[in-house]
C-alpha cells in the first residue's frame, strides 16, 4: 500500500501539537483498492471517494493551506488496526464454533455459531474503531510536503 497523499484544507494548533485537516482521495490511496481488489478493511469504515482526516504535522515539516502532502501511519499502528479489523471477527468465529463443538451441537450449529461470532466480532471492531481514544491512536502524520498550490478563496 502506498502512503496516501492529500491536500491540506486547514492548519490548526490543538493543545501543543500542530495538526492539519487533509482531504484524501480514498479510492486511490491503495492501488489494490483502486483496482477493486482491496482487502475489505473499508467495509468497517465510512464510505466515500474523498475523505477529510485530521493529521499530525511531523517534526521539521511546514505546511499551509493548499499544500499537497504525503502522510503515513506508524507500522506498529497498522498492525494494531489490522488486529482489530481482522482479529476480532476471526476470534468471534473461532469462539462461536468452539462453543458449539464443546456443547456437542453438531456441524450445523457450529457453522451458525461461527457466523454469529463473525457478526459479533465485526460489531465489536466497528465500535472499537469509532471510539475517540482509538481514533487518536491511529492518527496519521504528515511526513512530507510535495507541492505548494494555494486553494482558491471561497473553497
Amino acid at each position: 500500500m502506498e502512503n496516501p497523499r492529500g491536500r491540506v484544507i486547514a492548519v490548526e494548533r490543538i493543545d501543543v501539537s500542530p495538526r492539519a485537516v487533509v482531504e484524501v482521495d480514498a479510492s486511490v490511496a491503495c492501488a489494490r483498492c483502486a483496482a477493486g481488489k482491496g482487502c475489505g478493511a473499508g467495509l468497517l469504515g465510512a464510505t466515500g471517494r474523498r475523505r477529510r482526516v485530521d493529521a499530525l504535522i511531523g517534526d521539521g515539516v511546514t505546511v499551509s493551506r493548499g499544500d499537497e502532502v504525503r502522510m503515513e501511519l506508524a507500522p506498529s499502528n497498522i498492525l494494531k488496526a489490522s488486529l482489530i479489523v481482522y482479529g476480532l471477527p476471526l476470534s468471534g468465529a473461532v469462539a462461536g464454533a468452539a462453543l458449539a463443538y464443546i456443547a456437542s451441537w453438531g456441524d450445523f450449529y457450529a457453522a451458525v455459531g461461527a457466523l454469529i461470532g463473525i457478526v459479533a466480532g465485526i460489531v465489536l471492531a466497528r465500535a472499537r474503531l469509532q471510539r475517540a481514544s482509538c481514533l487518536q491512536q491511529f492518527t496519521p502524520t504528515i511526513v512530507e510536503r510535495l507541492s505548494s498550490d494555494p486553494l482558491p478563496i471561497g473553497r
